[in-house]
């Protein structure tokens, strides 16, 4: 889906995805001290919002407008601030070494595009720095519940972690996220990563 795809989903008051943070960013990012962070193909800002509020310099980054603004609407009703870059992430990127936390969550692309934006992600993280990922894992699309059911776009572990050279790998596997449906809850499977720079 294109910007103006996106633009179109998220045009509407109430917020397509939930306002609380992903849960695996919750659980990996809980404990880091504040500092510089990035969130990449942010949408709504519900994950760069929530780092906000727990003290950190957040910008989200996204190439949908509409998203960005729900993410400017959600900061001010928490009473945080962040900044956001309306930019498509297979045509900007990060400032190299500026962040203490880089984050890509959902963002789904062709292999091509994919190594890009892993590279500039990882280029983005200052020594010291972390790096997490998380996203529909490829083994989602036959063994899992929701997500794309486009095998091509999506990564495993061991490929994003391929990406990160000069980093130390903390996190590295599929991780089973509950989901809750009308016909009980099923399981999707995620690729989660989360490394640190070396410093």
């Amino acid at each position: 889906m294109d910007a103006e795809g996106w633009n179109e989903r998220y045009a509407g008051k109430e917020f397509v995805w939930s306002v609380e943070p992903n849960r695996f960013v919750a659980e990996l990012t809980a404990e880091l001290p504040p500092g510089r962070a990035i969130d990449l193909a942010g949408g709504e800002g519900r994950n760069g919002v929530w780092l906000a509020t727990r003290g950190w310099d957040a910008t989200v980054v996204d190439f949908s407008r509409a998203g960005l603004d729900k993410a400017t609407r959600l900061a001010e009703a928490e009473s945080v601030t962040v900044t956001t870059v309306c930019a498509d992430l297979t045509r900007w990127s990060p400032a190299p070494d500026a962040y203490d936390l880089v984050l890509h969550v959902y963002l789904h692309l062709p292999a091509e595009q994919r190594a890009q934006v892993y590279a500039a992600g990882a280029a983005a993280v200052a020594p010291g720095g972390h790096f997490v990922l998380i996203g529909h894992d490829r083994s989602n699309v036959e063994y899992g519940y929701g997500g794309p059911p486009y095998p091509e776009i999506l990564a495993t572990p061991d490929e994003v972690v391929g990406a990160l050279d000069g980093f130390e790998i903390s996190r590295s596997e599929v991780a089973e996220r509950p989901v809750q449906t009308d016909d009980g809850e099923r399981i999707a499977l995620d690729t989660l990563v989360m490394a640190r720079r070396w410093g």
